[in-house]
């Protein structure tokens, strides 16, 4: 454990990141799934919704530089590929 103030506060506030990083990876491979679920049962309008909620917090981590903007193009373009594979049938 550090014994000086500044890097006390600092380990508060990386475990704080950490925290809030990880909630959001979360979130994000949860609606994720959700895009895949509704694919998988041949639901359109639900895998549309989803993959609209999906891209919001994808494009939200981008903006709060929990991940690169390159990360977010290409998970979002894999799960429009998906549901537009929904479409052509």
């Amino acid at each position: 454990m550090a014994n000086i103030k500044s890097q006390i506060k600092r380990i508060g506030t990386n475990e704080k990141a950490r925290q809030r990083n990880a909630a959001a990876k979360s979130r994000i491979r949860t609606y994720s799934k959700k895009v895949v679920l509704a694919v998988e049962e041949k639901d359109l309008e639900k895998a549309e919704l989803a993959l609209r909620e999906a891209s919001r917090y994808i494009d939200k981590s981008v903006s709060d530089g929990i991940q690169t903007k390159n990360t977010a193009s290409r998970q979002k373009a894999k799960l429009a590929r998906l549901v537009n594979s929904l479409k052509a049938e």
